[in-house]
């Protein structure tokens, strides 16, 4: 009876050999863990907080700091105040499912990658006590499930976008203490945040009201 078990065996290691060749070019059956060991390379870790995360394994979502749906999708990222330098990735755009990305309190720099965009089911991008300069990128006024944006106490510069507005969503926005440019949104979920979210920005106008001030003044 052994002979059997052998060859279904081999049949089940052709078949998985064959789904492997079949995935699309640059999807690996990991392809969210290479996209958070991408991130990993980048950054400075001298407190081993991200020592568990080891790319040979099936999915991330027994590494710390991780968390995971039912589907093994990764739904959450937090290394909020975990002493973290270095900067953030285009591949982090891969995590259709991420809900919640926490990297607040940290040396993060370098600037907001525009592929965040893609993250359609994010909930809370918590970005805020870094380093991160640039401007905030026009896509996320794609993250249509927003609802809490904190990016306060960086080095952003450049406009608020109006793209913002359209989140219907958006409950918290807080971009105070940057060096932000222009005049703050007042439509949308706009109408309902505190001026006080928007204050140490020296060259950020008042609230853009009856066109009193240019989009780009100070610009």
């Amino acid at each position: 009876m052994a002979a059997p078990r052998e060859v279904g065996g081999s049949v089940a290691l052709i078949a998985l050999g064959l789904a492997l060749l079949v995935l699309p070019p640059g999807v690996s059956p990991n392809s969210e863990g290479d996209a958070l060991y991408a991130f990993r390379r980048g950054l400075a870790d001298p407190d081993n907080v991200l020592q568990s995360w080891d790319p040979t394994l099936v999915t991330p979502c027994t590494w710390f700091h991780i968390t995971c749906g039912l589907d093994n999708r990764v739904t959450r990222i937090d290394l909020g105040n975990s002493n973290l330098s270095g900067s953030l990735v285009p591949e982090l755009g891969r995590l259709e499912r991420l809900q919640y990305l926490e990297l607040y309190k940290n040396n993060i720099r370098g600037t907001i990658p525009a592929e965040l965009g893609n993250l359609k089911s994010l909930i809370s991008l918590d970005l805020y006590n870094n380093n991160i300069s640039g401007v905030i990128p026009l896509s996320l006024g794609s993250l249509k499930s927003l609802v809490f944006l904190r990016l306060n106490d960086n080095r952003l510069t450049g406009q608020i976008p109006r793209e913002l507005a359209k989140i219907s969503t958006l409950k918290v926005v807080d971009v105070s203490s940057n060096d932000l440019c222009g005049t703050i949104p007042t439509t949308g979920p706009f109408e309902h945040i505190p001026l006080n979210n928007f204050e140490n920005n020296p060259r950020l106008e008042g609230p853009a009201l009856q066109g009193l001030a240019a989009y780009d003044t100070n610009c």
